[in-house]
């Protein structure tokens, strides 16, 4: 891996202890859900801008069926039913 994909391993982990530190000492609840939807628009929206649009070649981006990323380009309401 390139040194700028650790950056971003990096700035989840000072963001989530950041989060744990704002607690103060409240419990924590639906983490992972927190954090896949913090992370899952912005990276859809470079991906697509980067694909010009095109579904196909953004699925093949992120490694993904299109089936998949259009679910999920309607679920962040970035695309119309």
């Amino acid at each position: 891996m390139s040194r700028n994909s650790n950056s971003i391993d990096e700035a989840v982990t000072r963001n989530l202890e950041r989060y744990f530190r704002d607690l103060e000492g409240a419990r924590p609840q639906a983490v992972y859900d927190m954090v896949i939807q913090a992370v899952e628009r912005p990276m859809l929206e470079v991906v697509m801008r980067h694909a010009q649009g095109n579904q196909l070649r953004a699925s093949a981006m992120l490694g993904i069926n299109r089936n998949t990323l259009r679910k999920k380009l309607i679920n962040h309401g970035m695309l119309g039913q």
